[in-house]
C-alpha cells in the first residue's frame, strides 16, 4: 500500500453544490460530529449569497469509516435533500480507476505511469489503450495491461466500440494522455464517467500538424498547456488547470516543444491528482478547484 493511500485512512471526502441558502453549512458539520467525525478540512465558495451557487468540500476522518459509511449515507440523503443539493461521499483509502488512452507521444503517459507506481497519485491504472504499439514495452514495464486498438479512417465506430468494451464497468475516469483521436458524442454518452484531456495552449491560434513550428514562425512569447474535460463539443469542456512559460527568439521550434511537453505533464497530473482528490466541482462549463 503506497504513502499517498495509507495516509488517508479512515477518511472521507464530502462534496456538496447547490443553491446557496441560511443553514447548509450548519447542516453538514453538525451531520458529521452527529457520525463521530473529525473535520480535518472544509472549503466552501459561494457565488452570490443572495440566490448564488454554493460549492463545499469536506474531509473528515472516522474511525472504522468503511463500516460507517452507509449509515453516514443514508442520514446525508435525509438532512441534505430538503436544501436541494447534490452531495457524494467518498472513502479516501480508496483509489479511483484511471484508464489513460495514448497515440505515439509518451511524455504524459510515462509521467503519470511513474507518478502512480511513486504513490503521487491516488489512482490505479487498469489499463492503457492506444491506437499505436510504440509503447506496449514501456507500460508493460510498469505491470500496467496495454491493449492496442487501431483506429484509421473517418469512421471510428468500430475502434470506439472495442474501447468501451473494455472500459465499461472497470474504471472511474478516463485519461487522454496526447491521445491524437476526436472522441465522439456518443462514446461519451456511453462511456458514462469523466474524460480529461491535456493539450497546448496554442488552440485556436495554431491548429493542426506542427503547432510549435507555427508558433516559432509567429514570434511566441509564452507557451503553455491546458487540461480540461472532454465534451461534445472539441476542446470547449470545463477547464481544470492552466500553466504557462515564457520563451524567447533564442528557442528553436524543438526547444518549444520539449519546454511544452514539461508544461503539459505538469498541467495534466496536477489537473489528474485534484480530481482523483475530489477537489474539482463542475458547474454549467467552468469549474470551481479547491487546492
Amino acid at each position: 500500500m503506497t504513502k499517498t493511500i495509507e495516509t488517508r485512512r479512515d477518511h472521507a471526502c464530502l462534496i456538496v453544490h447547490g443553491p446557496d441558502q441560511r443553514g447548509l453549512v450548519a447542516a453538514v458539520t453538525t451531520l458529521i460530529t452527529r457520525n463521530n467525525g473529525n473535520i480535518v478540512s472544509l472549503d466552501q465558495h459561494s457565488d452570490d449569497p443572495e440566490g448564488g451557487a454554493f460549492f463545499q468540500r469536506v474531509v473528515f476522518h472516522r474511525p472504522n469509516l468503511g463500516a460507517a459509511m452507509p449509515e453516514i449515507e443514508a442520514d446525508l440523503s435525509s438532512t441534505l435533500d430538503p436544501f436541494n443539493v447534490e452531495w457524494n461521499l467518498s472513502d479516501m483509502s480508496v483509489p479511483k480507476r484511471m484508464a489513460v488512452l495514448a497515440s505515439t507521444s509518451d511524455h504524459c503517459l510515462l509521467d503519470l505511469l511513474w507518478r502512480e507506481r511513486r504513490g503521487e497519485l491516488p489512482v490505479t491504472i487498469p489499463m492503457v489503450i492506444s491506437n499505436h504499439t510504440n509503447m506496449v514495452e514501456d507500460v508493460r514495464s510498469f505491470g500496467v495491461p496495454f491493449f492496442h486498438v487501431p483506429s484509421q479512417g473517418p469512421d471510428k465506430s468500430e475502434a470506439e466500440a472495442k474501447i468501451l468494451e473494455l472500459l465499461k464497468g472497470n474504471v472511474d475516469f478516463i485519461v487522454l494522455a496526447r491521445y491524437m483521436q476526436i472522441i465522439s458524442p456518443e462514446f461519451l454518452q456511453q462511456v458514462g464517467v469523466p474524460v480529461i484531456n491535456i493539450h497546448h495552449s496554442f488552440l485556436p491560434a495554431f491548429i493542426g500538424a506542427a503547432p510549435y513550428r507555427k508558433a516559432k514562425e509567429r514570434g511566441v512569447k509564452l507557451i503553455g498547456a491546458t487540461s480540461h474535460y472532454v465534451t461534445e463539443e472539441l476542446d470547449e469542456g470545463p477547464i481544470i488547470e492552466q500553466d504557462v512559460i515564457r520563451v524567447t527568439h533564442a528557442e528553436t521550434a524543438a526547444d518549444l516543444q520539449r519546454m511544452g511537453a514539461n508544461v503539459e505533464r505538469a498541467v495534466l497530473s496536477r489537473a489528474v491528482q485534484w480530481h482523483a482528490e475530489d477537489r474539482v466541482i463542475r458547474h454549467q462549463n467552468h469549474t470551481i478547484v479547491f487546492n
